[in-house]
């Protein structure tokens, strides 16, 4: 079964807008850029006391496998001037691999599905808008499924165009 390909981007640091059309831009050299959710504001998870995010979900095609892809992944931040200096830290850019059509991996470098998914409403929200029925491999529910299970209370406001 062919569920898609589904990353989530966000950033919290300088131009909001102006990073994740960048990390747009960026992506549409490594693959096609199918749909897009809209816009949200999310409050900061994990480590709270920094700005507001932008989170967006995308869905793409791309000939590279999970491993090439992640590889490109890791460029582009770097180049759009992701630093790595605290987890859940500040950002200009993080760009996450959610799922990779029905394929599982559990490596110490990659994990797919994303194994904060059903955790994290920022992710959540804007998922369910471009793929509300798609059933996550590792806990066999939908992504609305974990939506409405979900405990996290945190904002997460779509941002007005």
């Amino acid at each position: 079964m062919m569920i898609g390909k589904y990353l989530l981007l966000g950033t919290n640091l300088g131009d909001k807008k102006a990073n994740i059309y960048n990390a747009h831009q960026a992506l549409s050299k490594v693959c096609t850029i199918k749909r897009k959710s809209a816009l949200y504001e999310t409050a900061a998870w994990g480590k709270t006391d920094q700005p507001s995010f932008y989170n967006q979900i995308v869905e793409i095609e791309t000939n590279l496998n999970a491993e090439e892809l992640l590889s490109q992944i890791l460029a582009i931040e770097t180049k759009l001037g992701r630093i790595r200096f605290e987890k859940w830290g500040e950002r200009v850019i993080d760009i996450d691999i959610l799922y990779y059509d029905d394929l599982t991996v559990n490596k110490d470098e990659l994990q797919i599905p994303h194994p904060g998914i059903a955790d994290r409403k920022f992710t959540l929200v804007p998922l369910v808008e471009l793929a509300a029925d798609l059933i996550n491999p590792s806990t066999g529910l939908s992504n609305k499924e974990m939506l409405e299970k979900l405990h996290d209370t945190s904002k997460v406001e779509k941002v007005v165009q």
